[in-house]
């Protein structure tokens, strides 16, 4: 399947000649590429530059470098699917070879940038509603793990995490991948796998900082503090077995 960005050169090959066209980039993937460049940039926007330009490179010399004067923490290098890269792990090439080497990919060529006030958490929740609204129902790893990773990684944005949450949430990510018609399912657990990974301590100072403990639970009948549940499902239980 050729899509516009590579039909776009076959003018250009016939033109200047197959050697013009390998002389650009990599020998193992020669020429231009398209990489969209957002988040914190001074200067978002669509790139053209050769195949195998240096990722910092991009983001400091064409995109204008982190916003405000922050600091960079991560990027996505090839849109939201692709795996996270760490700030330290971000001076790699952008072609195909180098990212694999980086269990990431180019993907799309859609570069997510991310300074250092980010909350990885609530990054994270954003990109898990989105996968999980988009999952169209057919597969149930799919279907059902979408939904569980933003319900699971929403409890741990608002404080009512639990720690046994983000293992949850790598053990999920890792039995949805290969399991699927299309890769939706995969494309959803790529970057939960890396985020939780890679900025575990966010997920984990969130889950001990929430208060969700503290708050009152209902569950259909009398309003209940957590501490209290196991003697409440008890009562229940008595009334329901004795006919009440």
């Amino acid at each position: 399947v050729n899509n516009v960005e590579t039909l776009s050169c076959v003018t250009h090959i016939f033109d200047r000649g197959v050697d013009w066209f390998k002389s650009i980039g990599p020998p193992e993937g020669p020429g231009p590429k398209l990489l969209c460049v957002s988040g914190h940039v001074e200067r978002p926007g669509t790139y053209e530059v050769p195949m195998g330009i240096n990722l910092l490179d991009l983001v400091n010399n064409h995109a204008g470098g982190i916003w405000k004067g922050n600091k960079l923490k991560a990027i996505i290098p090839g849109g939201s699917s692709a795996k996270i890269l760490a700030a330290e792990e971000c001076d790699v090439s952008m072609d195909y070879e180098s990212l694999a080497a980086k269990d990431t990919m180019l993907g799309s060529g859609g570069v997510i940038v991310m300074d250092n006030k980010t909350d990885m958490v609530k990054a994270l929740y954003n990109l898990l509603r989105f996968y999980a609204h988009e999952s169209c129902g057919q597969c149930t790893p799919c279907r059902e793990g979408t939904g569980w990773l933003q319900k699971i990684c929403g409890r741990i944005l608002h404080g009512d995490g639990r720690p046994e949450d983000p293992d949850m949430m790598l053990d999920l990510s890792k039995k949805m991948c290969g399991r699927t018609i299309c890769v939706l399912a995969d494309a959803a657990a790529f970057p939960c796998e890396s985020i939780v990974s890679k900025f575990r301590a966010e997920f984990d100072e969130k889950i001990a900082a929430g208060d969700g403990h503290e708050r009152t639970v209902h569950l259909g009948g009398p309003l209940v503090q957590p501490g209290a549940l196991s003697a409440h499902n008890q009562e229940r239980l008595d009334e329901l077995q004795g006919g009440h």
